[in-house]
């Protein structure tokens, strides 16, 4: 089942900064890494990505750096920082409390 990008689009930051919290990655990688955790649920499209970590760059969650060339084309990866850190504590803070709020509203008969 696909997740409806509504549901989704608040969230594109704090997906990428916890898969980046997890080790560097580029773009591609970082898309399939996503779309496999989620076994097909959701799909980043490339200008989401990038536009994603254009922002989140000038932010200063991530920073980016050029890969070594040796395997094929060069990459450019992506990197979370310090500030990143604190920002997908507390997204992630944000996430939990909205998931129990929700929970309580949507579900509240079936408990």
């Amino acid at each position: 089942m696909a997740i409806s990008a509504d549901i989704l689009r608040g969230y594109t930051d704090t997906i990428i900064l916890r898969q980046l919290s997890r080790g560097d990655s580029y773009g591609y990688q970082l898309g399939k890494q996503v779309a496999q955790l989620s076994q097909g649920g959701l799909e980043l499209k490339e200008a989401t990505l990038y536009t994603a970590f254009r922002r989140l760059e000038q932010a200063g969650c991530i920073r980016s750096y050029w890969g070594d060339a040796q395997s094929g084309a060069r990459r450019r990866y992506y990197a979370i920082t310090p500030e990143g850190e604190e920002r997908l504590s507390r997204d992630l803070e944000n996430w939990k409390e909205t998931k129990q709020l929700l929970s309580q509203l949507l579900e509240e008969d079936m408990q």
